[in-house]
């Protein structure tokens, strides 16, 4: 089929995105919409003591400034963090955090004021008119310093700045088996503070309804009815009085997997004033108040025996997760504890995983959500022991990787791993690179007075988070409408649903429409989060277009009068076995709208489906980097990367190629340029693209992915997910290489990001020590 499962086909989207159609959330404000401009503590932390805003109130053209003395005295409610897990995470100590300061500031960015004027440049003029007397408090910025003794106390109730402890595996049999190890490779490592700097930065619109009161809130989202759930509870009002609808999204990698402050403000202000607003954030306010990504400190061990097999991981981890916990908090340490073993037989391993209260903007699941961090943190152990203990790196992963008769394999932490070829993704993989002739050009590139490295990583995640509903139903011209309740921001649904549909049901592609967004017309969804859509969305849908076939069999037995179990399916065709009598399933669902059929077919053809994973699936794969260093300036160069990877069924090759070399892309930028600094007040210095650096088109190499597949049973449309395979895997592969390149000069370790300079001083320190 030209458009069915395994096509390239071209995205349907693209056509309107890239003429200038796109419905983006700031084009959908009305002419008349008031503009909220969102003022910013300067303080890191501090007590507010004060706050004088009459003169902006008296300003020309502004329509309210509100504080966060009105927020509480309108009742408003907070923001908690949603992804607390009994069980999992101890000793938590969190709370609901206002949308905006009340009686203190605790990270630079933090609202502390709202105002609503006739333009954005009369509410920034405004801005400045509005005095605060801070009182300013001590800070800590990062996790170690957080943690010291004596350090300042964000919250009363968190001894030590920490928000929850994760602890899995066995702390005890751990110590035990290292004691008994050969050899002990020991790491301390930094997984750097990142942005997601999503293409579409985020925005928010709220249209009052002076009929009825109901607030319509176009936003930014990957979460459409997390959004309506959490503003409608802050508000205090029933969900059926507010719609949320999620246009087009440009970009959201998990950042803008759930509400934010300025959601909840800019629908207060909504509200309460009866207006239109709207809010849109620019690049440098993104910078400031997005939620981050990463920044992890850890300290690991790595036993080995004498023959190179693993006896024992043990890693203690502290994750910055800023001033509070965000909705999505708990991911990220839970994910990187409990895959911190990787693609490896481990017999016993602790991990013990701590959120770190500082004065930074909190942190937020960022495309992979730990599981780079588990990934860079194995795969960079890995590599040290092969040179500490003098193995071939390939022959030491050889060593120790799962095999295929190890599945289904329980780790001794939590998950149980339930397929995978590590062996053939690394001969793929291997093959692609051409591994046997690296030291041929790396010679090669020593005679141009440059150093060439080769990094591996073979990375595995999890994948497949909750439960999904997908209806799927004809209308009476035969035309077919899919209601998804996950959410595409730029992995192309629109597409892979149609071509799912057009393959299972035989409608032409072009007769299907995808509905998502829309929570008036989508009746709840989980939205599109932790590689999860083609798995959880898929399999609805595969639900739900099996019940559309078999009432669509009832439907034709009934119309000529046989036996449903007489009636076949294939292609779009219903027909009776044995003979040439058949239907098309369009001239069904148009019959099935007539007041003909018995009681118990109903009105229309329709299906739903909701399909719940037990479990996980576990998508793998692995990344070869070759690099180019140039010794005098620190420079490196990626020349190219392979990606050999494991995703369960491909829908769509060339949409494949596009998530994989967008979450490699992602990979590279925290690898060697991207960086979020702040200073020892807590101010953020990397506040522009002037100072936060990204990959541009000339960083990129060529980039070749080729897929394994691995028979998955209990799937429906047999898919493991690939949103987050590409970033899972290079930040790792990309370092290996750069440390392989420099290991001929004495240089065994460098800090993320490994910038020209970081590179060139580690070659300074190696020589002259």
């Amino acid at each position: 089929m030209k458009f069915g499962v395994g096509q390239s086909v071209k995205r349907v989207e693209d056509v309107r995105l890239l003429s200038g159609l796109g419905s983006y959330s700031d084009d959908l404000a009305g002419a008349n919409a008031l503009h909220v401009h969102v003022v910013r503590s300067s303080a890191a932390h501090a007590r507010i003591k004060g706050t004088d805003v009459d003169q902006a109130h008296a300003l020309p053209g502004v329509h309210a400034v509100l504080t966060g003395a009105d927020y509480a005295a309108d009742g408003i409610g907070g923001m908690a963090c949603a992804t607390i897990f009994p069980g999992v995470q101890q000793n938590v100590k969190t709370r609901a955090v206002p949308a905006i300061a009340q009686d203190r500031v605790l990270y630079a960015g933090m609202a502390v004021a709202v105002i609503v004027a006739e333009t954005r440049q009369i509410a920034r003029d405004a801005a400045e008119l509005i005095e605060i007397n801070y009182e300013d408090l001590p800070v800590v910025i990062d996790a170690r310093t957080a943690t010291a003794p004596g350090a300042p106390a964000l919250w009363d109730d968190a001894p030590g700045n920490i928000g929850f402890v994760i602890d899995f595996g066995d702390a005890g049999a751990t110590q035990a088996a290292l004691d008994k190890s050969a050899h002990v490779t020991r790491l301390c490592l930094h997984n750097n503070r990142v942005s997601a700097n999503a293409l579409e930065p985020r925005a928010t619109v709220c249209r009052y309804d002076r009929r009825d009161g109901r607030l319509t809130i176009h936003t930014s989202t990957q979460v459409p009815h997390t959004i309506r759930t959490e503003i409608a509870g802050a508000l205090g009002i029933p969900q059926t009085q507010v719609r949320v609808q999620a246009g087009d999204v440009g970009g959201g990698f998990g950042m803008k997997g759930c509400v934010y402050a300025e959601d909840i403000l800019t629908a207060w202000a909504a509200h309460r004033l009866r207006r239109d607003v709207r809010w849109q954030a620019d690049r440098s306010e993104s910078l400031l108040a997005d939620y981050h990504g990463r920044d992890q400190v850890l300290e690991a061990e790595l036993g080995l025996d004498a023959d190179g097999k693993i006896t024992a991981l043990r890693i203690h981890c502290d994750f910055n997760t800023g001033a509070f916990l965000a909705p999505g908090a708990g991911v990220p340490p839970l994910f990187a504890a409990a895959l911190a073993t990787g693609c490896y037989r481990v017999p016993v391993a602790n991990v013990v995983a701590r959120a770190v209260y500082t004065n930074t903007s909190p942190t937020q699941p960022y495309r992979g959500a730990g599981r780079p961090e588990a990934s860079y943190l194995i795969e960079r152990l890995m590599d040290k022991a092969a040179r500490e203990t003098g193995r071939d790196r390939i022959d030491l992963r050889r060593a120790n990787m799962l095999s295929v008769g190890d599945m289904p394999y329980k780790t001794p932490l939590v998950y149980t791993i339930d397929t995978g070829d590590y062996a053939k993704i690394l001969d793929k993989a291997l093959e692609m690179i051409g591994w046997d002739d690296i030291e041929a050009r790396k010679a090669e590139a020593k005679t141009r007075g440059k150093l060439l490295g080769y990094g591996i990583a073979l990375h595995m995640e999890n994948a497949g988070l909750g439960n999904e509903s997908v209806e799927v139903r004809f209308d009476p011209g035969g035309s077919v409408t899919a209601l998804v309740g996950t959410f595409s921001h730029g992995q192309g649904h629109e597409t892979v649903y149609a071509q799912m549909l057009s393959d299972w049901l035989g409608v032409p592609f072009d007769r299907i429409r995808v509905v998502q967004g829309d929570t008036d017309a989508v009746s709840f969804g989980r939205g599109t989060v932790a590689s999860r859509s083609m798995i959880n969305g898929g399999g609805s849908l595969k639900i739900a277009s099996d019940q559309v076939i078999e009432k669509a069999r009832m439907i034709a037995a009934h119309l000529m009068e046989v036996a449903p179990d007489d009636v076949v399916f294939e292609a779009g065709e219903l027909s009776v076995a044995g003979t040439d009598r058949k239907m098309r399933i369009e001239q069904v669902a148009a019959l099935s709208f007539k007041p003909i059929l018995p009681e118990e077919l109903g009105i229309g053809l329709s299906g739903q489906g909701n399909f719940k994973l037990e479990g996980f699936t576990f998508p793998n794969g692995c990344q070869i980097a070759e690099v180019e260093v140039d010794p005098e300036t620190g420079a490196v160069e990626i020349v190219r990367m392979v990606s050999a990877d494991d995703v369960g069924t491909v829908i769509n090759p060339m949409l494949l190629d596009g998530q994989m070399v967008g979450g490699i892309a992602q990979g590279i930028g925290q690898a060697l340029m991207e960086d979020l600094v702040y200073d020892e007040t807590g101010q953020l210095l990397t506040g522009s693209f002037m100072d936060y650096a990204m990959p541009r088109a000339a960083d990129m190499p060529p980039i070749r992915v080729e897929t394994v597949e691995v028979d998955l049973p209990g799937n429906p449309v047999k898919v493991k997910g690939a949103g987050e395979a590409g970033t899972v895997g290079a930040t790792p592969a990309v370092i290996s290489a750069v440390l392989d390149a420099l290991a001929p000069l004495g240089v065994e370790d460098i800090a993320l990001p490994a910038t020209p300079q970081r590179v060139w001083a580690a070659i300074q320190a190696a020589r002259a020590s």
